[in-house]
């Protein structure tokens, strides 16, 4: 044994010890080779025994960490005892599982129990997981009507509570229904007298948020008075609510929600980029039903408890209305465009309409035909501009009125598909059947090609074959 004398002016102080250790690890001839080391981190203040933990877990010590302890009774004849502390926590199964399991129960209450099987939502809803414990951001969830933005942010404001991450309550509104003095009011609140109508002082939402979170559904409708007063208090914490000389403060995570490109609303003026800077440090964005169509079954069971819960009657499928349900469901001629919307109502009437708690296939035939009526267009006026808009006054003029209803529907199709494959198995679902092999994609491809379109052109949505 070697002595090696540190000397500490002041041994509760961090910054000496550490510095002191820390210089004795970088210039120590530690021989790995020839000699094993064991550091010692009963004795000495806790200040030491911290310093010489982080030293040894760093590595700067290149030893294992012993701890030892005295008898337990003073007259007992043993000397003590002693443990090795072995710092690869990898190798501790029921620590490392139990970090697992907590991290799979957060991932499966932020999907409502749900056991979903899409592997792009899988996975956004775990990066979620992990962003939403570690981080007090702001967050945005984009994504199209009805997909989920709303429970999500609910699902991580709870999921943050039980972790004791945040005390205050969930505060939620739909943006789309604030306008003018009524929209800062909500937001900012007012003093009496403020504006006419303003009778009694209001406290406004960002106020109620204080220590809690804030969403605000369809961020993009707000008002770029309002924008302005939400960033400052994003950045700041405070706000001036109208009629008021002075600021009131409010601590707040805020969730942004939104089903409108807000790059695109920046490039129209009718969005702050920095606003949008500043809440899109996390954007997440949420697939439409028709993107995750393995999730439709999970989901539909989902539904029919909570149907349970809600009326207290217990409904099922049988079997070949179930399957019958969930072929229309997953093929492109089911729509969704209110997504799960959509999904909860034919769920709520096929549970309501059905005999004796069993949904049968009539029930399931009846909504199906219903579902198919309400996502027609609303009149046929509406579906020929389409022909208009691409063609022309003049060329549409030329089409014969046959070939131009049915192209019309073509267009009004390609539209609403995500891809020139997808439009294509919609169009041609019936004839696709007898052949052999088919080229969805090619068929659309050729019959644009008579009027000189072609898929990029006439797609709303983003291009991919």
């Amino acid at each position: 044994m070697r002595r090696q004398p540190i000397e500490f002016r002041n041994p509760w102080d961090f910054e000496e010890v550490y510095g002191a250790l820390h210089d004795f690890a970088r210039n120590y001839p530690f021989d790995l080779e020839n000699e094993h080391y064991i550091i010692h981190i009963t004795t000495g203040t806790h200040v030491a025994q911290i310093c010489l933990f982080l030293l040894t877990e760093a590595h700067y010590l290149p030893g294992a960490l012993v701890q030892t302890a005295p008898p337990l009774r003073s007259s007992d004849e043993h000397p003590g005892t002693f443990a090795i502390i072995d710092l690869d926590l990898s190798k501790y199964d029921k620590i490392a599982s139990r970090f697992r399991q907590e991290a799979a129960d957060d991932i499966s209450f932020l999907k409502s129990g749900i056991e979903t099987k899409n592997r792009e939502f899988n996975n956004l809803i775990e990066r979620i997981e992990k962003v939403a414990i570690r981080s007090a951001d702001p967050l945005l969830l984009a994504g199209p009507t009805g997909a989920g933005k709303s429970q999500l942010a609910r699902r991580i404001y709870d999921l943050k509570k039980a972790r004791r991450q945040i005390e205050g309550d969930f505060i939620e509104v739909n943006c789309a229904t604030l306008r003018g003095d009524a929209a800062m009011s909500a937001l900012f609140g007012h003093k009496k007298g403020a504006f006419t109508g303003a009778v009694q002082d209001r406290e406004g939402l960002l106020r109620s948020a204080d220590g809690g979170l804030l969403f605000l559904d369809e961020v993009g409708e707000l008002g770029l008075d309002e924008q302005a007063m939400l960033l400052r208090a994003i950045e700041e914490k405070r706000f001036l609510p109208l009629g008021s000389d002075r600021e009131t403060a409010s601590r707040f995570q805020l969730i942004c929600g939104s089903n409108r490109d807000l790059q695109k609303e920046v490039s129209k003026s009718r969005f702050r980029e920095d606003l949008l800077s500043r809440i899109n440090l996390w954007t997440f964005r949420l697939p439409g039903l028709q993107e995750r169509t393995e999730d439709i079954e999970p989901n539909l069971l989902y539904e029919l408890d909570r149907f349970a819960e809600r009326t207290g009657n217990h409904v099922t499928f049988n079997k070949q209305a179930r399957e019958h349900f969930l072929r229309f469901a997953s093929s492109p001629e089911a729509l969704w465009r209110a997504n799960f919307r959509d999904l909860i109502g034919a769920v709520t009437r096929m549970a309501t309409l059905a005999p004796g708690g069993r949904i049968a296939l009539d029930v399931v035939t009846e909504e199906i035909d219903r579902l198919r009526s309400g996502w027609l267009p609303h009149n046929l006026d509406a579906r020929h501009d389409a022909t208009m808009e691409v063609l022309g006054a003049e060329k549409a003029a030329a089409v014969d009125r046959f070939d131009r209803a049915q192209l019309t529907d073509v267009l009004n199709v390609c539209r609403e598909s995500r891809s020139l494959s997808e439009a294509g198995r919609v169009l041609f679902q019936a004839s696709r059947k007898n052949k052999k092999s088919s080229n969805d994609a090619d068929r659309l491809s050729k019959y644009l090609a008579r009027f000189g379109l072609r898929w990029n052109t006439i797609s709303s949505r983003p291009h991919s074959r």
